[in-house]
């Protein structure tokens, strides 16, 4: 049933109760879709301080570790923060593959088609 292991990116930094709240949600519509959904953020978070530069970058480090062990990426929301910048860099990079999910797929539970969403993110 579960295929894929996929790296959940989306904001954190900024309004970070909302943001949380967002990448649950995004992880349930990929738990949805058939996928093992990781969203490092909303782990992380629960011992490293985001506010704490040194921690931050710690996060980054270790999200940036696990990315590598995916296979795909997904992006959500229409915003690219500074952390997400990294992560599609790195996915780049890697040659893993990269999905755009703008919110208002998300909210129509509209299913994902295999390809549908597929494309080259270049920053």
């Amino acid at each position: 049933m579960f295929e894929k292991l996929v790296y959940i990116c989306s904001p954190y930094h900024g309004v970070m109760e909302r943001n949380r709240l967002n990448a649950v949600e995004y992880c349930e519509y990929a738990a949805q879709m058939g996928v093992i959904p990781l969203a490092p953020h909303t782990i992380f978070t629960q011992y490293l301080d985001d506010d704490v530069p040194s921690q931050r970058e710690v996060g980054l480090k270790m999200g940036l570790e696990l990315l590598r062990r995916c296979d795909e990426l997904w992006v959500f929301g229409s915003v690219i923060t500074e952390g997400m910048e990294q992560e599609i860099i790195e996915a780049n990079i890697s040659q893993i593959p990269i999905r755009l999910l703008p919110d208002f797929n998300i909210h129509q539970e509209t299913p994902l088609e295999p390809d549908e969403a597929d494309l080259q993110f270049e920053l």
